[in-house]
């Protein structure tokens, strides 16, 4: 049986899943404005649950017809960063999720920054996204849309709250284990390229 075939990187700025990034990240300030301004929840709710489909379709296109591009390796990341950084502060603010949890969830990322600064200065290519951070980004888009469906009293509330809980928890202690991981990554990457040059 053949080995399958990496899908090559491009160059290519303009392509699909590159657009559907840049309409997950126009999109946020649609939602902060509906979130914060007439606080219509269940609008709210619609715009990142779309936006969270645009994370998983941008993906899946690219891979399926094989449209990986650096731009996109550049972009897409950014997009989920910013998603999950403005929707935890707009709940926080809302009242909805504890400022505690936003300080957790911003604090990876600023490690995150840190590592990857410190690997390009040892003159390392960015690392690959991990999939163990993929796995996380995407409780994180399903759980924080979703606790906009816990804000009224109802039965749609009594289903969603441990729903959006759940994930939202799975996701915070994977975003975490992910940052670890990649951590790990990089003190391997630097081990290794000074043992070349050493060599």
């Amino acid at each position: 049986m053949p080995e399958s075939v990496p899908d090559e990187v491009s160059d290519r700025i303009l392509t699909i899943p590159n657009a559907l990034s840049l309409v997950r990240l126009l999109l946020i300030p649609v939602f902060i404005w509906v979130a914060l301004g007439p606080e219509d929840d269940l609008l709210a709710f619609a715009v990142l649950a779309f936006s969270a489909i645009t994370d998983w379709l941008d993906g899946a296109i690219a891979r399926r017809f094989h449209m990986t591009s650096r731009a996109g390796q550049l972009l897409d990341p950014i997009a989920d960063r910013i998603f999950v950084a403005s929707t935890i502060v707009v709940l926080a603010i809302r009242e909805v999720v504890p400022w505690w949890l936003v300080l957790v969830l911003l604090a990876r990322d600023v490690v995150m920054f840190f590592v990857q600064l410190y690997v390009h200065r040892r003159g390392v290519a960015p690392l690959p996204v991990h999939y163990v951070g993929k796995v996380a980004t995407a409780c994180l888009l399903y759980g924080m849309p979703t606790l906009f469906l816990t804000t009224d009293d109802g039965v749609v509330a009594d289903i969603a709250t441990p729903i959006a809980w759940a994930f939202l928890i799975w996701g915070t202690c994977i975003y975490w284990w992910s940052a670890v991981l990649y951590m790990e990554q990089a003190s391997a990457v630097i081990q290794g390229r000074r043992l070349e040059l050493s060599a």
